[in-house]
């Protein structure tokens, strides 16, 4: 399954959440293909600083699981200061449609 959603970054914060995505922890690695994510991409359109993130999970309900593991909060704590969240940090994110796909 694909999933499509979009976040948005803080202005001037650009390079900062490239880096830290860069220096991901292997612990959030493992905790993504854990919980059935792979070939995942983000997308920065740096007019509007949205981010467009792009996964491939293999089921929702368990994807939605890994939410709420200490790493993944962790990771969510780690960026409430360079982009919009929400009261738990977790960020702001909108998913979107898929309208499209061509393998």
């Amino acid at each position: 399954m694909y999933k499509g959603f979009k976040m948005k970054l803080y202005p001037g914060q650009e390079a900062e959440y490239e880096r830290r995505h860069n220096l991901l922890w292997p612990e959030m690695k493992e905790m993504i293909h854990q919980y059935g994510g792979k070939n995942y991409s983000i997308f920065l359109d740096p007019e509007t600083l949205v981010l467009y993130g792009y996964i491939e999970i293999e089921d929702p309900a368990r994807w939605d699981e890994s939410a709420d593991t200490a790493i993944n909060r962790k990771w969510w704590d780690y960026m409430a200061d360079i982009m919009e969240t929400n009261p738990d940090n977790s960020p702001v994110s909108q998913d979107l449609k898929l309208v499209f796909h061509l393998d």
